[in-house]
């Protein structure tokens, strides 16, 4: 890996001893120049309620960068932050390559400048390494190899991955036929876990991962997973709470500049409860898990932000990896230093060619997601595994808010009324409206208006 003079990074082939501190970050200028380039953030149009996007628009816009989102609509939260510069509406879920590289060639057109590109989701990140070539014309982001995305974000060629790297995992068994989930319920304890090799294939509504309790439970969820005529599963070893600790990894690395950089936390709750998104994060400093991801991202020879979630297995005392996210994360912003750097502002000012110093890692601080942790909580209350004074002290500490925010609370007001919309509609039993997803952006203002660039005129 080439040394870069104006970044500071850790050596990944010399890990730190242990005791050690390795700060990771140092102060940045407020205003990285006096002509930023813009980010635009790559969002599938079915996350409307993703606050990972309001997460780095907030992060990004309060250091003066113009930025800018793709989003289902005009009220998308994400649509009303004031730190917005502006938005492009449009369906990008279910679409395939062509019409996504026709929808961002337009946006590209519209923006007229470089722009760095942040997707947000498993398929952004697939999408913009295998179309790299075209849309280096328009968009700024590390160079990944074009296939790897793809393997790591299908759970199937993950485990594949892990075993051929010696990487600790989960055992997984993976069916290709009927006579396969037989042999497997011979010899299967249960519970165990199901997930979707390719989450991006299921239906709307549908949860990439259950914990499945009954062979007959299994029989039905694999008859549900055929995607033409194969299984669109895997099933994975159930590692209890009474054995298991959830940790997760959230980092950024360039091989080109040498800057590498990275957070360790827990997961102490999710919902639904023990399988679906973190609801409430701590940061916590791991050594042994950094020193462990670091050796893998130098493996695979990674590049860019990633979030990768561990399950620690009490029983053998190791941490073994159950998803590689080969994007930013929600909860992303869970993890800053001392100068208030996360992931997306190290993406920026490294791919900006701005210097990146060293500082130490907040350790202790929270990140809740509002609603989703108040439902995950009764989820944990009903299954006799969170106690309220448990739940009160997990709330206290320094914290950060998934959707609220003092200076920017339009994105929480719309949250709790899309929410409250959503309660109607199922007590109603209404059906969302069929939408065209063939149409081409359309770019609206966002509140924060942009000094540093023109547009054109509306397409």
């Amino acid at each position: 890996m080439r040394s870069h003079p104006l970044v500071m990074s850790k050596h990944l082939q010399s890990p730190p001893h242990s005791g050690s501190k390795q700060p990771l970050f140092a102060s940045f200028p407020a205003n990285v120049s006096n002509e930023n380039v813009p980010v635009l953030v790559f969002a599938d149009s079915l996350l409307v309620l993703h606050h990972g996007c309001v997460g780095i628009i907030r992060s990004l816009g309060k250091m003066g960068v113009p930025v800018y989102s793709v989003v289902k609509d005009r009220f998308t939260p994400a649509a009303v932050s004031k730190y917005l510069t502006g938005a492009f509406i449009c369906e990008t879920h279910g679409l395939d390559a062509p019409r996504l590289l026709e929808g961002m060639a337009a946006i590209g057109e519209r923006l007229n400048r470089p722009t760095i590109v942040i997707p947000t989701d498993d398929v952004g990140a697939i999408f913009l390494a295998e179309q790299a070539a075209i849309l280096r014309k328009w968009f700024i982001f590390p160079q990944q190899s074009a296939a790897l995305p793809r393997v790591l974000a299908n759970k199937r060629e993950l485990y594949f991955l892990c075993k051929k790297l010696g990487v600790p995992c989960p055992e997984v068994t993976i069916p290709h036929c009927l006579d396969d989930v037989r042999e497997f319920i011979e010899h299967a304890t249960f519970p165990v876990v199901v997930k979707a090799a390719e989450a991006w294939l299921l239906p709307k509504g549908e949860r990439t991962t259950v914990i499945i309790s009954t062979p007959k439970q299994l029989y039905a969820i694999y008859r549900n997973s055929l995607v033409n005529g194969t299984p669109n599963l895997i099933f994975q070893e159930y590692i209890s709470p009474a054995h298991g600790e959830d940790w997760f990894y959230h980092g950024y690395r360039n091989e080109k500049t040498d800057c590498s950089a990275g957070f360790t936390g827990r997961k102490l709750r999710s919902y639904p409860p023990l399988v679906g998104p973190t609801t409430l994060g701590k940061a916590i400093e791991n050594e042994r898990l950094q020193c462990e991801v670091e050796r893998l991202l130098e493996a695979i020879s990674y590049n860019g932000i990633m979030d990768l979630d561990y399950r620690f297995d009490k029983r053998d005392g190791e941490y073994k990896l159950v998803d590689f996210n080969p994007r930013i994360g929600a909860q992303f912003r869970l993890f800053e230093d001392a100068a208030g750097m996360d992931v997306a502002r190290a993406l920026y000012l490294d791919l900006m060619g701005k210097r990146v110093h060293a500082s130490s890692p907040l350790n202790g601080r929270t990140f809740i997601v509002e609603f989703h942790d108040l439902a995950a909580s009764f989820g944990y209350f009903r299954r006799g595994a969170l106690k309220f004074s448990s739940w009160w002290r997990s709330l206290r500490g320094k914290r950060e808010f998934a959707w609220f925010s003092f200076d920017d609370p339009a994105p929480f007001l719309l949250v709790c009324i899309r929410l409250l919309f959503r309660v109607i509609e199922c007590w109603l039993q209404l059906k969302p409206k069929t939408k065209i997803t063939n149409r081409m952006p359309k770019y609206v203002s966002g509140r924060r208006s942009s000094k540093e660039q023109t547009l054109t005129a509306a397409g």
